[in-house]
């Protein structure tokens, strides 16, 4: 998919979108529906819909700094069974991994710490997968284009904030019991939650649990061809490989409103995660060279978390309000991995043990106060602190591989924030938000057993400003403006990471393209610089139109770099990747949605509700010759077409929705490039409505399942200073998953 589009074209673009809607404001207002009409049984079926999606239209018109709101209804809408499978059709979001199964969301097309996750408003804590919360426990969804001083700066993509259940009393009980069939195998789930009053104490409870089995075979082919002698040397790795997971998810919110105005609130969460896998490989090469000719291997993983947060909300007498939150968590992973080699040179076994300690705290104090029924001020401070304990252990046929790297590893980070914003409402038709943070983050460890200690210091001042114009008060059209400066910081990981040697080559000397992988004390934070230029079209049923367009200045871009080096865990040379600062990029991407009813556009057209989105992107990165120099897994663009029927007469409800995701290919740098083949992903869901309080939706995700392919290329050369052309290609099945879904309301 090329693109010959440049931001000055998506500016005009953007423009003429506009005149058309100035335009259009200077007709006269459409007559409103007869009363008979309103009062029709189907509409009066249709109204409480009708109201939540304007709610959540109003919230994002309201709001100075952009957001889009997920409410309830779409959440809802296809019965999906993680929020993975959720994210791929909002718009500008793509996930990782194979067409329909999830994945961690990306907006703009970059993820690894450019999109900020949040959960309740807190960065979600590491090894927290999206996947592991029921679309059920969530209540909303928020996406920000853009930063704010308040939501934090480590944003460059944009946030998104799963906001989960909690002061939804329409129904006293929700549940909801369902299973899904994917190649054979089930996946059943249930979940529940309550809220309720009791004695002044409102309280939400939420519980999911989830059983899902996955096949996750591939094959790998590689070629290499020595550009010398023309010799060519094929390898391919065929494995069969299937999984089980177990997901438990627990969270509470207990609130209590004293006699004086303030408002005590606990949020207890538990979530707990139980896997297991199987695999068996066959390696053959046309030389009959390969490292082994066979391999059975086997995993057990488990995550669990406990986090205890707290807040506590007091207004005083001159209208300010001081919100105080402070939370304790505790995150433990076990990870043990056996690989058996038969044949080959690399006889013998490889296992793997880890275990890993985190232990996280958190203090906010934030003060909000009205001047002059104008201005709304937020000033905070933050103080946020890490403590990593790591046991592990690689052993190769019985002795260590990483004997220097074994035992206790200790690590912590600490980061320091304050903020103030002004939230100013210059007049009807202007509203403006100012922001400043300073944001500190220490990090300290040491990257072997006994070894020395590193650390890692950065800071970043980030000024931060939006602003909305309406300029007719008669209809809801507005634009808006935002220029801030964001960051992405190094994560504990990147910055001190236990080497993980490559299970291709575990003896002697790797290749390129299978290096081992190590941690970089040195990296510096990245820095963006951004614009966004949006125009936003409300229609009177509550739909509208947007376009909006984004740019994005980087700097101290990092890249994982493979380079030769000599490593105390082998006697001959290893291939191994670091994460380096390699330059300087630039983003920039035009991105449009339209959500409206067929009547608006057509009014002979059945009332089919429509949702679109269109997002275009592209990147290029210094010091890397194009073309396709963009930035990690930015695809060219991603694209939905969704539409919803209610029959009329029948208590069934339609929906169905097109995701498409082009291919693309990444120059990492003149001598390698990656490819990733396009995404297709179709759903379907039919609702038969029983009552109010029940119904049974049946849904299909990625009906149109195809191959997923990724692989690339690699200039190098071999043991005798020969050039060496190294390419790869591997294969992936992707299936259709079916499921039945029982959802009451009491």
């Amino acid at each position: 998919m090329a693109l010959t589009w440049t931001p000055l074209r998506c500016g005009a673009l953007l423009l003429g979108l506009g005149s058309s809607a100035l335009q259009a404001q200077e007709q006269p207002a459409a007559p409103a529906a007869p009363a008979t009409e309103a009062a029709s049984p189907e509409a009066t079926t249709l109204k409480p819909v009708e109201v939540r999606a304007s709610l959540e239209t109003e919230g994002r018109r309201q709001a100075t700094a952009a957001k889009i709101i997920i409410g309830r209804e779409d959440i809802e809408r296809y019965g999906d069974s993680t929020l993975g499978e959720l994210f791929k059709r909002l718009p500008g979001v793509t996930t990782s991994g194979r067409p329909g199964q999830g994945g961690a969301p990306r907006m703009r097309g970059l993820g690894s710490g450019y999109t900020q996750i949040l959960i309740d408003g807190e960065r979600a804590p590491r090894g927290f997968s999206t996947d592991d919360i029921a679309p059920e426990q969530v209540e909303r969804i928020e996406i920000l284009r853009a930063p704010t001083a308040e939501t934090g700066a480590r944003a460059i993509a944009g946030t998104i904030n799963i906001v989960t259940r909690g002061g939804y009393t329409k129904y006293v009980n929700n549940a909801t019991l369902g299973a899904g069939v994917e190649d054979g195998r089930t996946s059943p789930g249930a979940s529940w939650s309550r809220n309720d009053t009791v004695d002044g104490l409102a309280y939400n409870v939420s519980v999911s649990v989830a059983h899902s089995e996955r096949s996750n075979g591939q094959t790998k082919d590689t070629q290499s061809e020595n550009l010398a002698t023309s010799a060519v040397v094929n390898q391919s790795e065929a494995t069969r490989s299937s999984s089980q997971r177990d997901v438990l998810h627990a969270n509470a919110r207990l609130q209590w409103n004293s006699a004086g105005g303030d408002t005590f609130t606990l949020m207890p969460m538990v979530v707990a995660t139980q896997g297991t896998g199987t695999s068996a490989s066959v390696l053959t090469q046309s030389d009959g060279a390969q490292a082994y000719n066979s391999s059975t291997g086997s995993s057990d993983s488990s995550f669990s978390m406990l986090r205890l947060a707290g807040s506590w909300a007091h207004k005083t007498d001159s209208g300010a309000r001081w919100l105080v939150n402070s939370s304790l968590g505790r995150s433990q992973w076990h990870n043990a991995a056996l690989r058996s080699y038969t044949g080959g040179s690399a006889l013998g076994a490889t296992d793997t043990q880890s275990d890993q300690h985190d232990t996280t705290w958190s203090n906010t104090l934030k003060l909000s106060q009205s001047i002059a029924d104008q201005h709304s001020l937020v000033s905070g401070l933050e103080l946020e602190g890490n403590q990593r304990n790591e046991t592990a252990s690689t052993l190769r046929s019985g002795e260590s591989a990483l004997s220097d790297f074994d035992g206790n590893l200790l690590a912590s980070s600490l980061r320091a924030a304050f903020y103030a914003q002004d939230e100013w409402e210059i007049n009807p038709h202007w509203a403006a938000h100012a922001g400043l943070r300073w944001e500190g983050i220490r990090t300290s460890g040491s990257v072997s057993a006994g070894g020395e200690e590193i650390s890692n210091n950065s800071q970043v001042l980030t000024p931060l400003l939006h602003a909305v114009w309406r300029p007719n008060l008669a209809v809801k059209d507005q634009w808006r403006a935002s220029l801030t400066r964001s960051y992405r910081s190094p994560n504990l990981s990147n910055l001190i990471a236990r080497p993980s040697i490559n299970s291709m080559y575990p003896t002697g000397s790797n290749t390129e393209l299978q290096p081992d992988t190590a941690g970089n004390p040195n990296l510096l934070p990245e820095l963006a610089v951004g614009l966004d230029l949006a125009f936003e079209h409300y229609l009177q049923n509550g739909g509208l139109l947007s376009a909006n367009v984004f740019v994005r200045q980087i700097s101290n871009v990092m890249r994982s770099q493979t380079a030769l080096e000599t490593v105390s865990w082998s006697d001959a040379q290893r291939w191994v990747a670091r994460m380096q600062n390699v330059g300087s990029a630039t983003t920039q991407g035009l991105e449009l949605e339209a959500k409206l009813r067929l009547t608006e556009w057509l009014p002979e057209a059945p009332p089919v509700d429509v949702r679109a989105n269109l997002s275009l992107m592209r990147s290029s990165l210094d010091g890397v010759s194009g073309p396709n120099n963009r930035l990690d897994q930015q695809p060219d663009g991603t694209a939905n077409l969704g539409a919803d029927y209610r029959l009329k007469g029948w208590p069934l409800k339609l929906s169905a929705n097109l995701n498409f995701t082009p291919g693309y290919t990444t120059r990492l740098s003149d001598t390698q490039q990656v490819f990733q083949s396009d995404k297709l992903v179709g759903d379907a869901s039919v609702i038969w409505i029983f009552s109010p309080s029940a119904q049974l939706r049946l849904s299909a995700s990625n009906f149109s399942a195809r191959n997923y392919l990724t692989g690339g290329s690699l200039l190098t050369t071999n043991s005798a200073s020969q050039a060496l052309r190294q390419t790869t290609q591997t294969t992936a099945p992707t299936y259709t998953n079916l499921q039945a879904k029982l959802e009451l309301k009491l």
